[in-house]
């Protein structure tokens, strides 16, 4: 199921992939493939005289419409309908749709009349058209798919083509012949890769050079979408209307800040599929956000947000840093005038006063420091220094011994910084405040900037060992506008040991609804496990963490 089935399938070998698939499903699920096969053989008896039946009166329909053609039946795979159940998350007896009909007709022409034939005779089933004709699957396959209420009120599948058509999806890059041709440049560009697959066998590289590079061609294939003037980007799998956005232009994905796929409105991150329509949506204030890179595919992308991303952390710590030296300046009786600036790039080796206020902001050079080296006549400041490499967030990241926090047997009051929960098992720092004893936050909060001039109040902390038996986390979560989305949320937050202390509504439209979500857990690990189990939901768009990073 790994290797061989998906390399029939991408060759086009109808027939191969599904004895493959069939055979591998056999062995890898034995006790499902012997129920669906049993009730396979009970229906038989019962296909044997309604295929007949409805293939007679298929051919009757689109002929009546002035088209010849032939008809056969047949019964679904036992592997695709388990796939089926799987994806639908149904059982045998919710699916209807376990006949497949196939209609060859003379032409691409007659393809088109035979389909609005069968649309007109039968009501169609919402959702399962597809015009694999105009847009063909990555291994040449063609033909029209669509399901219907047929005769006598069976839900049937209906693939109509021509029978050069057919002869590809039978026997896939085999029906050309001539695909180790070289000369020609489209079997290059269609069957380049196969080329390449044929001449490792040639050059009798070993079997894992040859499954290594199966393997890449076949998991990491390309998608191919459109822009709204018709212009086709090509993207790899599993890429998101971000990438789509940087492949257009670095310019849109810099400022993109929402996206229409096929006309409806979807999130960011919303994987692409062949053939999608993308309009992307962007506005001049827009900016990437760090988060984004969590989901790009392409290289354009995920450089193109850090390279935005440092810049606008680059200003912010420019601006905190300023600050904290015009506070410090003040302190020794040097105010910061452009004298002093000037001497900044040669003294500190910066390009300008910017880079330095920026490595003052970001706790990379004291300011303690700055006025040491800029003025070495004047005597040192009274306050300790802290020394760059050891700050309290440095240790927090690197794990060294910290105080404990105790539950208040200190006699210090603790809380959990609500602007990003912090969870045990993950690195924290306590800021203390005077009346509100010591909040603790991660140690990647971006709260902990706003505190970078007052070393006096940073303190070490750590979570005890055993930690505490439950403590908030919250999410922020996007799902489909569909009934029965929020109660598969709570339902499968529950089996996973979570408990629900809060839910507030932030947005909803037509398509979605967000929201955040306090839960009750028991430490990070036990929170990931939670966003695990809800990213594998189909309701669920989007889910994480709550932070300030």
């Amino acid at each position: 199921l790994e290797i061989y089935a998906p390399l029939a399938e991408r060759i086009g070998v109808t027939n191969l992939q599904q004895s493959l698939e069939n055979a591998a499903f056999g062995v890898l699920h034995e006790e499902m493939a012997e129920t669906i096969t049993a009730r396979l053989d009970y229906m038989v008896q019962e296909s044997e005289i309604v295929i007949p039946m409805i293939s007679v009166e298929l051919q009757d329909v689109v002929e009546r419409g002035g088209v010849e053609c032939s008809v056969s039946g047949r019964l679904k795979s036992a592997y695709s309908i388990w796939r089926k159940m799987q994806r639908k998350k149904v059982t045998m007896d919710q699916l209807s749709d376990i006949m497949a009909f196939r209609v060859l007709v003379p032409s691409t022409e007659d393809c088109y009349r035979a389909l609005g034939s069968i649309h007109a005779a039968y009501p169609n089933v919402m959702g399962r058209f597809k015009d694999y004709i105009s847009t063909p699957k990555r291994n040449g396959y063609q033909s029209l798919h669509t399901g219907v209420i047929g005769p006598e009120n069976h839900k049937i599948e209906i693939q109509v083509r021509t029978p050069e058509m057919h002869k590809i999806a039978e026997y896939g890059v085999a029906a050309h012949w001539n695909y180790k041709d070289p000369a020609s440049d489209k079997n290059v560009r269609k069957f380049g890769w196969i080329q390449e697959l044929v001449g490792i066998l040639d050059e009798e590289a070993g079997a894992e050079e040859f499954l290594e590079h199966t393997k890449m061609d076949l998991y990491h294939d390309q998608v191919f979408c459109f822009t709204p003037r018709g212009d086709l980007i090509a993207l790899p799998k599993g890429a998101t209307a971000v990438d789509f956005a940087y492949a257009v232009h670095s310019k849109v994905g810099q400022k993109c800040c929402g996206v229409r796929i096929n006309g409806k409105n979807r999130q960011l991150a919303t994987e692409l599929e062949n053939g999608d329509q993308i309009d992307i949506i962007t506005k001049a204030t827009a900016h990437p956000l760090a988060e984004w890179e969590n989901f790009v595919k392409t290289g354009r992308a995920k450089s193109g947000i850090r390279r935005a991303v440092r810049a606008e952390r680059a200003v912010e710590f420019s601006r905190v840093g300023k600050s904290i030296l015009q506070k410090a300046f003040v302190e020794v009786n040097k105010p910061l005038k452009k004298r002093a600036l000037d001497k900044i790039p040669e003294i500190f080796g910066v390009q300008k006063p910017e880079d330095l206020f920026a490595l003052v902001g970001e706790g990379r050079m004291q300011p303690e420091l700055v006025i040491e080296k800029m003025f070495p006549d004047l005597a040192k400041s009274k306050k300790r220094v802290r020394p760059t490499g050891e700050t309290n967030r440095d240790r927090a990241k690197s794990g060294t011994p910290m105080l404990k926090i105790q539950g208040g047997n200190s006699g210090i009051a603790i809380t959990m910084a609500r602007c990003c929960h912090p969870l045990p098992g993950e690195d924290i720092v306590g800021i203390f405040t005077t009346g509100k004893g010591v909040t603790v936050h991660r140690a990647d909060c971006g709260t902990l900037v706003d505190f970078s001039d007052m070393p006096e109040l940073w303190m070490d902390v750590g979570w005890e060992h055993e930690g505490p038996k439950r403590v908030m986390g919250r999410l922020n979560t996007v799902l489909s506008n569909e009934p029965g989305a929020l109660a598969a949320v709570a339902t499968i937050i529950g089996q996973q040991g979570g408990n629900i202390s809060n839910i507030h509504l932030t947005d909803r439209n037509a398509d979605f609804f967000s929201f955040q979500l306090d839960l009750e857990v028991k430490d990070v690990e036990h929170m990931r496990s939670v966003i695990a189990a809800l990213q594998a939901n189909n309701f669920v768009e989007r889910v994480e963490r709550t932070s300030n990073v």
